[in-house]
């Protein structure tokens, strides 16, 4: 079979056959196209780096709030404490999603490693909802319940958990924002509201004895999580159930090289989805007018689709006559 390599490095395949197929294979990862790839990758030492220091911090503060909420009896410190637990998995978690994202692809993995990445996020969502739902029955037990606590133990640590979470969501914030980044970055920015939480419940306990303030700033955390990890889940959850990316509309691509690609009289079976949410991938068949350059063609595709859409892997199958495949959703 021959191989044309086009300037963009597109590998694509002419066959022989009655219905002309052909395929344009774009970025597959393993840096086809040189700048972005770079850029990519540079991206990707970046995160793996900053996701390696922000687990040393919540790793390491995290025995000590679990220490001083025991303690002091605190619910808010304890909820932040399992907050941590879950956060340092979770930035372990995305740690080596990372890493095994940048792994080559295989006979076995023939796109790669990059859906690790997506799977890190939408593990760390759902671990954000069970978390949040913990943390308000606790809360709910606590009003109905209250216990002592020792408000001015649980202001030193909270204090100490402030900076220990700015420090590591500084550190998160300057890598790539991939969902999986994110993902990590939405645990810790739950943690630095948890302090911020705890620091206020302690002081009100401190200085006005209100004990009912530890329950329900833990409550009110409880549901700024369950907000951000509804939206990790979800988001991650539309990337492995291979939906639409945004921005990738069906008949936008239709009008697109219909409207500017003259040799096309039509495209369709136009599939859409995505290896993470940063590498979209589209398939579509074109038939082609008659006596039309077929290569020239192809490659006009596939770069209207990269410069257009962002699209880094397209699979273009090439027609002169009506539909090859004629399935559901594919008419000439």
């Amino acid at each position: 079979m021959p191989h044309d390599h086009s300037p963009s490095h597109d590998h694509r395949h002419d066959h022989a056959h009655d219905h002309g197929h052909a395929h344009a294979h774009g970025d597959h990862g393993h840096g086809h196209h040189h700048g972005p790839g770079h850029v990519h990758s540079h991206g990707a030492h970046a995160s793996e780096s900053a996701l390696f220091w922000a687990l040393l911090l919540t790793g390491g503060f995290m025995i000590a709030e679990v220490t001083g909420g025991l303690l002091a009896d605190s619910l808010a410190l304890l909820a932040d404490a399992a907050h941590m637990l879950t956060d340092a998995a979770s930035l372990a978690m995305a740690f080596f999603a990372v890493r095994a994202a940048r792994r080559p692809a295989t006979p076995a993995m023939s796109y790669g490693h990059h859906r690790w990445q997506v799977l890190a996020a939408f593990v760390n969502g759902l671990a954000l909802l069970v978390l949040s739902a913990w943390i308000v029955v606790e809360a709910v037990l606590r009003l109905w319940q209250p216990e002592a606590v020792a408000g001015g133990m649980v202001m030193l640590i909270a204090t100490i958990g402030l900076i220990v979470n700015i420090a590591a969501f500084a550190i998160l914030s300057g890598g790539e924002q991939n969902l999986n980044v994110r993902g990590a970055l939405a645990h810790v920015l739950g943690d630095l509201l948890g302090s911020v939480a705890a620091l206020v419940a302690g002081a009100l306990i401190w200085w006005r004895g209100w004990m009912i303030a530890d329950p329900l700033l833990s409550a009110f955390v409880a549901l700024l999580m369950l907000r951000t990890g509804w939206a990790i889940a979800r988001q991650s959850a539309h990337v492995l159930l291979e939906g639409t990316p945004p921005g990738l509309d069906e008949q936008a691509i239709v009008s697109a090289i219909e409207d500017n690609i003259g040799a096309v009289d039509s495209v369709h079976h136009v599939h859409a989805w995505s290896l993470s949410d940063d590498k979209p991938i589209v398939t579509l068949h074109a038939t082609l007018r008659s006596d039309v350059e077929r290569d020239a063609t192809l490659v006009a595709i596939h770069e209207l689709l990269h410069q257009r859409f962002g699209v880094e892997h397209s699979t273009i199958q090439i027609e002169d006559c009506p539909c090859a495949t004629p399935v559901q959703g594919c008419a000439a």
